[in-house]
Parts: structure tokens; C-alpha cells; sequence
């Protein structure tokens, strides 16, 4: 592992990957609100990496969404044009990473926000290997500004980012309530049936609601395994972290009987 083992705001627990990209969508900062950021939502979100960090021997990257506050793809629906309204949803990703930065360091957590669009004065711009000497200096890396591109989401950004920086796993969590992925919706099919293991292929083939098909085909080029699971359950990314059956598993092996 990193030199910073010895960190006393470092763990010294194993966890069951040792760097992680955690990938959190923008309306999980909004919280009990309709959008924007709610504050007390964030600090859970914070507190709860404060104290996987504090507890395992472990590096953790963040890639945040802006859908709490702008989503470029309903703004193209409304006629706007979309490689100008993904940019606004890119700003939006910033906002959020800051709100995050601030909680994060409010908590004693160091940080760094990098940004694929460039703002030199509140983010650093994004360098792969200055991203990696961060996480390996105890310090949870935020990655905004999506890949930098219209016409590509933050789920693909999550990817590319934890593949660039040789993470293990990359951690999608909701925030509805859902506990991982399900064969229907299960708000709307009480016939759902929550799924524990699925392959990267039969995410694809049959449709299912996960991340975009871009970012999956990233991961399964990558041999990169997915977890989808309820962010905002009591003690949900710890009990991931310690090796517990939370949520679902997506990666190449053949599905479980």
C-alpha cells in the first residue's frame, strides 16, 4: 500500500479493495429537497467516507453528477443545444464537488477537487498521475467536470477516472432507497427480484438500470467490477468495504445460480 499507512487520520484495517472510486449522483446531495444541495445530506455522505478512511488502510476517489441542479440532457429537451446544456450540467458537477470539499475538510478529511474544465481558482485542473500522488497522500480525490465532453455522463467519467488511476472497484450509490440492481423497478413491479451478482453482458443484453453502456463497456474492457448499492443505508459502505453481501456485484464472472 502508500507510503501513509502510518497516517493517524488513515485506518489500518484491510479492506476488500484497497482504492476505490466511489461515483455519487448529484440528486443524492439534494437530500429531503426537490434540487439544490442540501447540507445535512452532504455531511452524512462525508461522514460516512471520514469513517471508512479512518477505519481501513484504504484510497478513496469520488466522481459527483450535477442532476440536483442542472441535467444537460432535459435542457436539450427544452431545445436548448445539448453540447451547450451538458456544459452547464459540467458546472453543476463542480458545484457539487466543492460542497463536498467543504464537508470533507470540515471533518479534519484532506482533499483535493480536480476538474476537467479548467478554473484555476477553485479546482486543480485534472492530471492522472498528480490525482494518484493525492489519493496516495491520504487525501480523497473529487474528480468534476465529468470527462470534460458533451454527450457523456458522469457514470462514463466514473469509469474513465477509476481506470486512469488503477482503482479496484467502482461504488455506485443510489439514494432512493433502492439496494442494488432488480430485474424491474421494483417501486413500480412488486414482482422485482433484487439481483446479488450479474455480468457485465447481461447488464447490456437485457437493459438493465445501471449505468450507461458506455461506462460498462469501459469496466468490462477493464475487468473492472461494479457495486451498485443504497448509499444512504446506515453503515452500507462500511459493511461493503469490510466484505459484506451489500447490494449488487456487477464484473465478468457468470452470473450465481
Amino acid at each position: 500500500m502508500s507510503e501513509t499507512a502510518t497516517d493517524p487520520l488513515r485506518g489500518s484495517e484491510r479492506a476488500r479493495w484497497d482504492r476505490v472510486l466511489l461515483k455519487l449522483s448529484g440528486e443524492a446531495f439534494s437530500g429531503p429537497l426537490e434540487f439544490g444541495i442540501d447540507g445535512a445530506t452532504v455531511r452524512d455522505i462525508a461522514q460516512d467516507i471520514v469513517g471508512v478512511k479512518r477505519t481501513f488502510d484504504i484510497d478513496v476517489a469520488v466522481v459527483v453528477g450535477g442532476g440536483n441542479i442542472w441535467r444537460g440532457i432535459a435542457g436539450a429537451g427544452e431545445g436548448m443545444d445539448r453540447a451547450q446544456a451538458d456544459y452547464m450540467g459540467m458546472l453543476a458537477t463542480v458545484m457539487n464537488a466543492l460542497a463536498l470539499q467543504d464537508t470533507l475538510e470540515s471533518l479534519g478529511q484532506p482533499t483535493r477537487v480536480q476538474s476537467a474544465i479548467h478554473m484555476a481558482q477553485i479546482a486543480e485542473p485534472y492530471i492522472r498521475r498528480r490525482a494518484t500522488r493525492h489519493l496516495e497522500k491520504n487525501r480523497v480525490v473529487i474528480f468534476a467536470g465529468g470527462t470534460g465532453n458533451p454527450f457523456f455522463t458522469t457514470d462514463t467519467a466514473a469509469s474513465l477516472r477509476a481506470i486512469e488511476i488503477d482503482a479496484e472497484a467502482v461504488l455506485k450509490g443510489t439514494h432512493g432507497g433502492t439496494d442494488g440492481i432488480y430485474t424491474a423497478d421494483p417501486k413500480l413491479d412488486p414482482d422485482a427480484v433484487k439481483l446479488d451478482h450479474v455480468n457485465y453482458l447481461e447488464v447490456l443484453n437485457r437493459g438493465l438500470k445501471v449505468m450507461d453502456a458506455t461506462a460498462i463497456t469501459l469496466c468490462m474492457d477493464n475487468d473492472l467490477p461494479i457495486v451498485v448499492f443504497d448509499l444512504m443505508g446506515d453503515g452500507n459502505l462500511r459493511s461493503l468495504l469490510e466484505g459484506g453481501a451489500i447490494g449488487t456485484l456487477v464484473d465478468g464472472q457468470e452470473e450465481s445460480a
